[in-house]
């Protein structure tokens, strides 16, 4: 189970934290007026929207941690650039981003520290070593899911700066809602503490038999003094470590 969810929720984040559908919002934008690029390039595209007698364009806009992106409904017109302005200066925008990188960093060392430690191949698995990594694995999701929660309850108040906000009936403002890449995350951070938590029961080590000929001698697979573990076949021992 650990070694399943963890990879698959360090995917999972991965996915949220590159593409740029954390917040979405849509608005109608007016054409009104003479000289509009937007109106000239929807008209090559018949994308213009004419409600009453009013000419206008539905606007879609999707904010991610690192990219953001802006298209015409209905149309190829979309395009992309980097985070900047005051949603990139935004605490809340820059925490996300460091408890993101920082979670994909603690799972990436998690599985591969479960995957030495798990040894499906011998008999005596390093428990430690996957407990540890399960430890990261679930710390790792903690944070990814501290990033999100913040995110999410601060999303339509991300870099709005009130002060300087320019009322032009032309660009309405945006009704923001919670996008796809969120519900992705939230998935893969749920996963990671699952799989992490599966991990962490390794440091519960399993009681051994104890030899009847020798009872204050505990009996492992990897100790074959008494006679009566040591004549058995070796399904049996396998079964034994099991």
């Amino acid at each position: 189970m650990g070694i399943v969810f963890a990879p698959l929720g360090l995917v999972l984040v991965f996915t949220a934290a590159i593409t740029p559908q954390w917040r979405e919002g849509q608005a109608r934008l007016s054409m009104t007026g003479p000289g509009s690029l937007l109106r000239s390039g929807a008209k090559g595209q018949g994308m213009g929207v004419r409600s009453g007698s009013v000419e206008a364009l539905l606007l879609l806009r999707s904010d991610g941690l690192w990219e953001s992106c802006l298209q015409v409904e209905h149309s190829e017109l979309k395009q992309c650039w980097p985070v900047a302005g005051p949603y990139q200066r935004d605490p809340r925008v820059r925490l996300a981003q460091g408890l993101v990188l920082t979670s994909l960093f603690l799972c990436g060392t998690g599985i591969v520290l479960a995957c030495i430690g798990v040894r499906c191949w011998t008999d005596l698995p390093l428990r430690g070593v996957a407990a540890s990594g399960g430890l990261l694995v679930v710390t790792a999701g903690l944070l990814s899911l501290t990033a999100l929660g913040v995110y999410t309850h601060n999303l339509r108040r991300l870099g709005m700066d009130p002060s300087q906000r320019i009322n032009n009936p032309r660009f309405p403002h945006l009704s923001l809602h919670a996008a796809g890449s969120l519900y992705f995350g939230w998935l893969g951070s749920c996963l990671q503490v699952l799989g992490g938590s599966a991990l962490l029961f390794s440091f519960k080590r399993p009681r051994c038999p104890t030899c009847p000929s020798r009872p204050e001698l505990p009996v492992c697979p990897a100790c074959r003094s008494c006679p009566e573990i040591t004549n058995k076949t070796d399904m049996d021992v396998y079964e034994v470590s099991c």
